[in-house]
């Protein structure tokens, strides 16, 4: 089975920045006008998930709630910590998690349309690092 997380979006742009900059995810695919609609995928090549962000003449009509959560799991502290000081350069916002496990395992960033990305990491099914920022 492979997953597909799709969400409309009126900033395309900024968030391919964000999720490609920040995460270090690649474009794997784009389209243009189709149906109206022009998107991309964003993810890792031979992963069997990705992201998709699509934009149209239509505003997007919803609300991020501070559990909606994207989890990423980075393969190392060192890919952590890479990550947690990219994202000081890069300005972008660190939140406080709803959530305490999160909040004690994890940092919560913004991405560019104000849902929350979780980045953590685990080793041996522990998790060893706290909020960076």
């Amino acid at each position: 089975m492979i997953l597909r997380v799709a969400r409309h979006t009126s900033s395309l742009q900024p968030i391919i920045d964000f999720y490609t900059s920040l995460l270090g995810f690649e474009v794997l695919g784009s389209f243009k006008n189709h149906s109206n609609y022009d998107g991309v995928f964003i993810g890792i090549p031979g992963e069997s998930w990705h992201l998709e962000f699509t934009i149209s003449n239509e505003a997007p009509q919803h609300t991020p709630d501070v559990d909606d959560l994207l989890v990423f799991y980075a393969a190392s502290y060192e890919a952590y910590a890479k990550i947690l000081q990219h994202a000081v350069e890069l300005q972008v916002q660190q939140v406080t998690a709803k959530n305490p496990y999160w909040q004690s395992n994890a940092t919560t960033l913004l991405d560019p349309d104000g849902y929350r990305v979780v980045v953590t990491m685990q080793k041996a099914g522990k998790f060893i690092c706290r909020p960076f920022l």
